[in-house]
């Protein structure tokens, strides 16, 4: 069937309406059979025999699934046969007339409606005409346009698999009146189908229910349909999935960035806020529902862990590598557990440190002495060359040479003083230096343990990032569809 054959119906249905000119064969057949003819009654020669109706649909399209409202919209075609012993004529005495397409309000008809139906108006059929055959067959296939309640399950979102449910059956017939049968017991007339960009379709089983209802003791039959489908991931893949793998590798950039750049911290809080952007578009598609997490947001949810314990990781870092011993005193478990141990292990080493590390209290006593010893050196030199200078500037000794004059006694007096307040600057000046030593080789010291938290920190948060998606991508029912 030719999706546009429906055009024909409406056209034929219409000029009934305006009163189109009929052969004089088929008017006196239309007087014949609709003179005595009423549209209330169940047209069965004995009353207390049901109706038989052979129902089917043809699914044309899936127009839109409704993840927020539960709805899914389609277009359908329903399917309806059924014998109407009231319309039977003789073809031979109407010039070979076999069949008529009638308005359905002026034969019965059953009254097969969806009963999930999501509509504003319940009833979203197009009354085309009915098709009558001389043997009493009638059919009548009416389009509509229907929205269906389905309960959407966003555990796996967007790798999910959908069912949603068409039951359709008479409103007012029970199974005593109307025996509903189906006219294709596989599933749906899927032969014109169009094919849907977001949605796969996997299948569309039937099933024929008999139920009783607590309103009615009576037993009512239904078809109910269920339409199977897939969720196409290309679009997620590339506009939602792939953007938030980049961003979560970016994450790890800031155990690269060195401490001293100073955008760390902003690098951190700009990721987070990129991923909550991503996150919000895909809570807008989601249904207000707890009864399920969906896949991509447990994914997300890891994501923005790892990004925030990498922020709160990146104060460490930044706190031990502005530490001075103004302001912070090394304990050993940091010397010893995080410089020492846990450098070895990550196979780290100080650049340019080549000398073995002494205990502090014997560099402190060994400094000291040096300091002594130079100091004591530096003055006996400094005294004999003061000496030899005066006596070579010297003149010669009137007395014999045996004993200077007393003003160059003086002088001599006066440059050992001159001499002595040199010596104090000197080793004033040498404590500064070395105490700077010192402290320059404790800041070294914090620096360096920031580094080895860095490169700790960049090894674990790496490997969660990577496990976390290769788990959560994988215990997907599928990847592609």
């Amino acid at each position: 069937m030719s999706k546009y054959s429906w055009i024909l119906p409406i056209f034929t249905w219409l000029a009934f309406l305006k009163g189109s000119h009929q052969s004089p064969e088929e008017r006196r057949l239309l007087e014949a059979l609709f003179a005595t003819y009423n549209p209330l009654e169940r047209p069965v020669i004995n009353h207390s025999v049901p109706i038989v109706v052979r129902f089917g649909i043809t699914l044309q399209q899936i127009i839109d699934v409704d993840e927020k409202n539960q709805n899914l919209a389609s277009n359908l075609w329903l399917n309806m046969k059924w014998n109407d012993t009231n319309l039977v004529w003789d073809p031979e005495d109407f010039g070979n007339i076999s069949s008529l397409r009638v308005p359905p309000t002026k034969v019965w008809k059953p009254d097969i409606l969806m009963y999930n139906s999501a509509n504003e108006v319940f009833d979203g059929t197009f009354p085309t005409n009915v098709v009558v055959f001389y043997n009493g067959e009638c059919f009548w296939v009416p389009p509509g346009m229907f929205k269906s309640t389905c309960q959407i399950d966003i555990a796996w979102f967007p790798f999910d698999d959908q069912k949603c449910k068409l039951k359709f059956g008479s409103w007012t017939h029970d199974g005593r009146f109307l025996d509903l049968q189906l006219d294709n017991t596989e599933g749906g007339d899927l032969s014109s189908f169009i094919r849907n960009g977001e949605w796969k379709l996997i299948a569309m089983p039937v099933e024929l229910n008999v139920v009783s209802y607590e309103c009615c003791p009576e037993i009512y039959l239904d078809a109910t349909y269920t339409i199977h489908i897939r969720r196409r991931t290309l679009y997620y893949g590339f506009n939602i999935i792939i953007p938030c793998v980049l961003i979560s590798a970016l994450s790890l950039l800031l155990f690269l960035l060195p401490p001293d750049a100073g955008e760390k911290i902003s690098l951190g809080v700009t990721i987070l806020l990129s991923l909550m952007v991503f996150l919000l578009l895909v809570a807008e598609t989601m249904p207000p529902t707890s009864d399920a997490v969906p896949l991509i947001g447990v994914y997300f949810a890891c994501i923005m862990v790892t990004c925030s314990v990498s922020v709160v990781l990146t104060v460490w870092v930044l706190n031990y590598h502005h530490r001075s011993p103004e302001t912070h005193r090394m304990p050993n478990w940091v010397r010893k557990g995080i410089c020492g141990w846990l450098a070895c292990v990550l196979r780290m080493s100080r650049p340019g440190l080549e000398r073995v590390r002494m205990p502090k209290k014997h560099t402190v006593q060994n400094s000291r002495a040096q300091d002594m010893k130079l100091i004591e050196r530096s003055s006996k030199s400094l005294l004999a060359n003061v000496l030899d200078i005066e006596d070579e500037i010297r003149p010669d000794n009137p007395n014999g040479g045996m004993k200077p004059p007393l003003p160059l006694i003086a002088d001599n007096n006066a440059g050992r003083g001159e001499l002595m307040a040199i010596l104090k600057e000197i080793q004033k000046i040498t404590r500064k230096y070395k105490a700077n030593e010192d402290d320059d080789e404790v800041k070294g010291d914090w620096k360096f343990a920031a580094m080895v938290i860095d490169r700790l920190c960049l090894i674990i948060c790496g490997l969660f990032t990577i496990l976390s998606t290769i788990i959560i991508l994988a215990s997907a029912p599928h990847l592609l569809a």
